[in-house]
């Protein structure tokens, strides 16, 4: 599979050679994988194959975890953390991937994904195909929100 920085080229520069307008929207879903519960990210695991002990290892390193914020000496109190998974863990890039694999499932344009950022691309050379990436992005979000 191209990296995404191929996919992008290759998506931009076929139209744009031919001197059609491309239209790109670039996006991060970083706050919605942040904010995902982890039983909905265990079910995005299991549907993957994940079973047994793997989908249990996971689950057992999800849970009970806490946080707190420390800055100069100072901490607040520790909180239950109940979404999302450690930030700067190995395991962590590859659940996030796990997550987003079905974001494009209802999408009818290209959309190149890489860790969090993810990007729509459509040729635009009329207000239908203009309509077509506006559906496309409200899909997107509709996503996002669920």
């Amino acid at each position: 599979m191209p990296h995404q920085s191929t996919r992008i080229l290759r998506g931009v520069n076929k139209p744009v050679e031919k001197g059609d307008p491309v239209d790109i929207v670039y996006l991060d879903f970083q706050k919605a994988f942040d904010k995902a519960s982890q039983q909905r990210l265990l079910s995005k695991v299991s549907c993957h194959g994940g079973r047994g002990k793997l989908l249990s290892l996971i689950g057992n390193w999800l849970k009970d975890r806490k946080q707190r914020v420390g800055i100069n000496g100072l901490f607040s109190k520790w909180r239950e953390v109940d979404s999302g998974v450690p930030q700067g863990s190995v395991l962590g890039p590859v659940l996030f991937n796990i997550f987003i694999n079905d974001l494009e499932k209802e999408v009818n344009n290209e959309v190149a994904k890489f860790a969090d950022d993810t990007k729509l691309l459509k040729t635009v050379k009329s207000q239908a195909d203009w309509e077509e990436l506006r559906k496309d992005l409200s899909k997107l979000g509709d996503w996002a929100t669920k």
